[in-house]
C-alpha cells in the first residue's frame, strides 16, 4: 500500500490520564515526519465517525498541539460505544433500523477520504477496533486501523504497560493523602478508598504503593498524635484475592483500637459477585452497559466494604471516598509521556507502512514495543498478585493474601 494521504484520530471509552497526550504527540509526529498528510479528528470517538462529525486539524493546531500534554481528558470528545451491538446504536439514534453500524462507519471513513484510523482507548476501544479492521479487510476497503492501549486498570493483554495507567496510581496516592486527614476529625473514623479497576487490581495496588512512598517522604510527630501508623494503608482488597471478610475485620478491629482509625484500600471490582449475589438475592436488578459490564457506580462497591467492616471493627463513622474521576482526569505525568511518545512515534511508522495493530510492549514476544495483531488483544487481564512489590507491601501492613472475595458468617 502506498502512504496514506489522510488519517483520522478518535478516542474512546472512560477518561485516562493519556489521551490529550496521545493526541498531541500524534499530530506532533505527523508534522514532524510529512506535513503534508492531512489529519482530521472524530468528535465523540466512534459516536463521531458514525455521524460523520470530525475537527481538521489546521496548521494553527499543529503548531501548538504540544499544549495538549497540559490537559487531562480528551479534547475532542469520548463516548461508548459498540459497532457490533447494533441494537443498542439504533437505540439511540446513531444509526438507522436496518444499518450495520461497522459498515455506516466503514463508508464514513471512505467519504471522509481516511486511509488510516488512529484509536486510543482500552480493552473495549480496541475491541471494537479489532471488530472494525477485520470488517474493513473482508470488505476490501483497503484501510488501516492502529490503537493505542489507554486503561488506568492496566489489564490489556499482551500489553506490558497501558498508557496512562502511571499517572493514575500517582494522581490517586495524591488524593488520599488529603482524604486521609479526615481520620482526625472523628474517633474511630473507618476511611474506605474505593479505586478504579473492574477485573484487575493493579491500579489499586500501584495507588497504595505510590502513597506508601509518600509517606515514606513525610517527618512524623508522634508525641502530639501525629503518627504514620494513623496515616497507613491498613489493607488493599483486589478482584485477585481472597477476602475473608470476618478474618479481616478481626485484624482491622485491632489497628482501630490501638491507633483510633483503619484506612482500606479497595478495587472497584472488588466482592462484585458476592455484591451482585445479594442484590439478585433480594429481587434487585443488576443494571449493564452496551458491553455487558455491570455498572459499578449502581452496585458501588466502596459503599459496601464500609457497610461490611463499620460494625465489625466497630466504627463511629465511616467515609467512602472514590478517586477514580481525580486520577483518570489529570494530565500525563512525565513519565506516562515518554510512553507515550513512543508509542505514538511508532504508531506514526506502523501509519506509513500500513501495518495494523495495536502499539505496545509485547509480553509474549520479549516485551518488544511494537504493533500487536489485533486478535490477541483482550481485556480483564489479572493483576499478579504473587509480584515481589506487591507481597512486599502486605507484610509491611501485616496482611495475608489469597484468591476471591469469600464472606464467613
Amino acid at each position: 500500500m502506498s502512504k496514506p494521504k489522510k488519517v483520522a484520530i478518535l478516542t474512546a471509552g472512560g477518561l485516562a490520564p493519556c489521551l490529550n497526550s496521545a493526541i498531541g504527540s500524534l499530530i506532533e509526529r505527523y508534522t514532524e515526519i510529512d506535513p503534508s498528510i492531512e489529519i482530521i479528528c472524530y468528535r465523540g470517538g466512534y459516536k463521531g465517525l458514525l455521524a460523520g462529525d470530525s475537527y481538521k486539524v489546521t496548521p494553527e493546531v499543529r503548531a501548538k498541539a504540544g499544549l495538549l500534554q497540559q490537559f487531562g481528558g480528551s479534547v475532542i470528545g469520548n463516548s461508548r460505544v459498540k459497532l457490533t451491538n447494533v441494537k443498542d446504536c439504533v437505540k439511540r439514534g446513531l444509526v438507522k433500523e436496518g444499518e450495520d453500524p461497522q459498515k455506516v462507519a466503514a463508508d464514513q471513513l471512505v467519504k471522509d477520504g481516511v486511509d488510516v484510523l488512529h484509536t486510543v482507548g482500552g480493552d473495549d476501544t480496541n475491541t471494537a477496533a479489532a471488530d472494525l479492521a477485520a470488517f474493513l479487510a473482508k470488505n476490501n476497503y483497503g484501510l488501516t486501523v492502529i490503537g493505542l492501549p489507554k486503561t488506568v486498570d492496566n489489564d490489556v493483554f499482551p500489553i506490558k504497560q497501558s498508557l496512562g495507567a502511571w499517572t493514575a496510581a500517582e494522581q490517586g496516592a495524591r488524593y488520599f493523602r488529603n482524604v486521609v486527614a479526615e481520620n482526625n476529625a472523628n474517633p474511630r473514623m473507618l476511611i474506605v478508598h474505593e479505586v478504579m479497576g473492574r477485573n484487575c487490581g493493579w491500579l489499586t495496588a500501584a495507588t497504595a504503593q505510590e502513597y506508601r512512598k509518600l509517606l515514606d517522604r513525610m517527618e512524623w510527630l508522634p508525641e502530639l498524635g501525629l503518627s504514620r501508623e494513623s496515616y497507613e494503608v491498613h489493607a488493599v482488597f483486589v478482584p485477585e484475592m481472597e477476602i475473608d471478610l470476618a478474618a479481616e475485620a478481626k485484624r482491622l478491629r485491632a489497628v482501630m483500637d490501638t491507633v483510633d482509625c483503619v484506612n482500606i484500600f479497595v478495587s472497584e471490582g472488588a466482592g462484585v459477585e458476592a455484591i451482585v449475589a445479594e442484590m439478585q438475592a433480594k429481587g434487585q436488578e443488576v443494571p449493564r452497559d452496551a458491553f455487558g459490564h455491570i455498572k459499578l457506580d449502581a452496585v458501588n462497591p466502596g459503599k459496601w466494604f464500609g457497610e461490611q467492616f463499620s460494625q465489625m471493627v466497630g466504627a463511629e463513622k465511616t467515609l467512602v471516598q472514590k478517586s477514580g474521576y481525580f486520577a483518570r482526569a489529570s494530565a500525563a505525568n512525565a513519565e506516562d509521556i515518554r510512553l507515550i511518545k513512543s508509542c505514538a512515534d511508532l504508531a506514526v511508522e506502523c501509519a506509513l507502512r500500513r501495518e495494523a495493530g495495536v502499539i505496545g510492549h509485547d509480553e509474549d514476544q520479549n516485551n518488544v514495543l511494537r504493533a500487536i495483531e489485533f486478535p490477541r488483544i483482550k481485556g480483564g487481564k489479572p493483576f499478579d498478585i504473587d509480584s515481589a512489590w506487591f507481597n512486599d507491601m502486605l507484610k509491611a501492613i501485616g496482611q495475608a493474601k489469597g484468591g476471591k472475595v469469600t464472606v464467613s458468617h
